[in-house]
């Protein structure tokens, strides 16, 4: 196409000269048709030589299209901790409080027998201090009936099962009236510390082995 080009441009300069020359109508006719026979030979080589060819459509070219990078590797979730196990290991884990702060497991699954009295009543005198430290640090703990011990109460209907122990003679429906012998204990909140168990088949130790390196 571009040699056409060429071609028509050298023909459209000699027809130009002859009609400068001669003076002559027919040399200019024919210059026009040249001159847009030229002006479409141009353009059809110039939308030839462009990326998106003579209809304006994207051409394929040979550079390959990039690929996709790999998809993340999914990280599978972490098995949850159902409440059972949970709530084993914070009743294991209130015993090791106990028995870093009262010698509490010590006391009784030690053997006493080789001890006297006064022995035995002071280590009772530590783990007392101790444990009664670690109640009040995790649990809000208060009389479930303020009245002393001895004084006559009411047992009002529609009471919660656990929070009264009846004994003596029953008979009929609440209201009961008797004599408190004892007061109760109740917990008003519990601040605990979560623990979840390491295994399904392990719980938490309570006290660890000490052992001294030589």
């Amino acid at each position: 196409m571009r040699n056409i080009a060429i071609a028509l441009a050298v023909v459209l300069l000699v027809l130009a000269v002859i009609a400068v020359a001669t003076h002559s109508v027919l040399p200019l006719y024919a210059l026009v048709l040249i001159a847009a026979g030229l002006v479409a030979a141009l353009w059809t080589d110039r939308t030839a030589d462009s990326p998106e060819g003579a209809a304006g459509v994207s051409l394929p070219t040979d550079k390959p299209a990039s690929a996709p990078p790999p998809p993340a590797p999914l990280v599978p979730p972490a098995p949850p901790v159902s409440e059972a196990n949970q709530f084993n290991a914070e009743v294991v884990n209130f015993l090791s409080i106990l028995q870093e702060r009262g010698r509490f497991i010590d006391f009784l699954m030690g053997d006493m027998t080789g001890y006297s009295d006064a022995q035995v009543g002071a280590a009772a005198r530590v783990m007392h201090e101790g444990c009664k430290a670690a109640l009040r640090e995790n649990f809000g703990i208060s009389p479930a009936r303020e009245e002393k011990e001895g004084s006559t109460i009411t047992v009002p209907t529609g009471y919660a099962p656990d929070d009264y122990r009846l004994v003596g003679k029953i008979s009929g429906e609440a209201p009961f009236t008797g004599t408190l012998i004892h007061h109760g204990w109740k917990a008003d909140w519990v601040k605990l510390p979560r623990v979840a168990r390491v295994g399904a088949d392990k719980l938490p130790t309570i006290a660890p082995a000490e052992v001294e390196l030589r």
